[in-house]
């Protein structure tokens, strides 16, 4: 092959049909935990997630929602996948390599938020890389409310399934939990159990929670159905676990995208110094984004250890 303009467009156009066709068919499950936030700027400020106006009697003036004084700041981070394709095997038309490393670049720009978000679900117990926009980890005892108050979203209580005591000690309690969280000034948030993540090693105690019809052999099961299960193996814990509420406005986690990844070529052959000095021409797919937390009431999490 004659390496000029012409058949460098045709490679390009041939390694992006590659790369779209794996980017189309890679499975992704972020967007079952996490609500998409398209950003426009480098970074994003989310303290008004503790800000959160609602419906009063009207007496006096209006009640103005202030935001918090934590601030909540989210930067895009870029990120990049890059192929670089040897003028030697261009020449010779050896081009298979490429365009299986232009598939996998697809599959790893799908799956790009799962990395995120999953990542984002690991740091959750953790005071420094997990805080959200109280300033507390995301899953935390403490976390604060008006006038002094304070609620809680974390366990240490390992998921079970082995009797109705158990499973009341661990799903049961965290579902409370959950479902009687309350906002700032001491109101209902409506927050409801509706999906259990886990990691593969608990996947099969989490189903025995939401799909047998008895516990431990003998007792009845209340909790079937309760949930839908999710599995991830990005989940670096084998013994953590979550309760998610994801049904309303607002998932637990974030994916924030300010440029969804796509794939770049620099293309000239004559005047380029890559191809000049080390005889490649590079193709790869660049992104900017970031994962983050809502608001913690929307998620009761364990980290199973008792």
């Amino acid at each position: 092959m004659i390496v000029n303009r012409a058949a460098l467009d045709g490679l390009f156009r041939n390694l992006r049909a590659e790369f779209n066709s794996a980017y189309s068919e890679a499975a992704v499950t972020w967007m079952v935990i996490a609500t998409l936030v398209q950003s426009s700027t480098g970074r994003e400020d989310y303290r008004w997630f503790s800000r959160f106006p609602q419906m009063r009697k009207w007496v006096g003036e209006r009640a103005v929602k202030s935001l918090a004084a934590f601030g909540y700041n989210v930067p895009n981070e870029p990120f990049e996948a890059t192929i670089a394709v040897d003028r030697d095997d261009l020449e010779d038309d050896i081009l298979g390599i490429y365009q299986a490393q232009a598939r996998m670049a697809g599959i790893s720009a799908k799956l790009w938020p799962d990395e995120l978000v999953y990542g984002a679900v690991n740091n959750s117990f953790d005071a420094d890389k997990g805080k959200c926009h109280d300033g507390k980890a995301f899953f935390a005892d403490d976390h604060p409310l008006t006038e002094g108050a304070a609620f809680s979203n974390k366990l240490q209580k390992a998921l079970k399934a082995d009797s109705l005591a158990n499973a009341q000690a661990s799903f049961g309690k965290a579902r409370t939990m959950l479902e009687t969280m309350k906002d700032e000034e001491g109101r209902p948030m409506g927050t409801t159990a509706d999906v259990l993540l886990v990691p593969p090693a608990l996947r099969d105690t989490a189903s025995i929670l939401l799909n047998s019809d008895r516990l431990g052999g003998e007792d009845p099961n209340p909790y079937k159905g309760a949930a839908e299960l999710a599995v991830s193996p990005r989940l670096s814990s084998a013994t953590a676990w979550f309760l998610l509420h994801t049904s309303g406005p607002l998932k637990p986690f974030i994916f924030q995208q300010r440029k969804a990844p796509e794939l770049v070529s620099q293309m000239d052959p004559q005047m380029h110094e890559r191809a000049f000095m080390r005889k490649e021409y590079l193709f790869g797919a660049d992104s900017r984004g970031a994962a983050a937390y809502a608001l913690p009431q929307c998620a009761v999490g364990s980290d199973g250890t008792k």
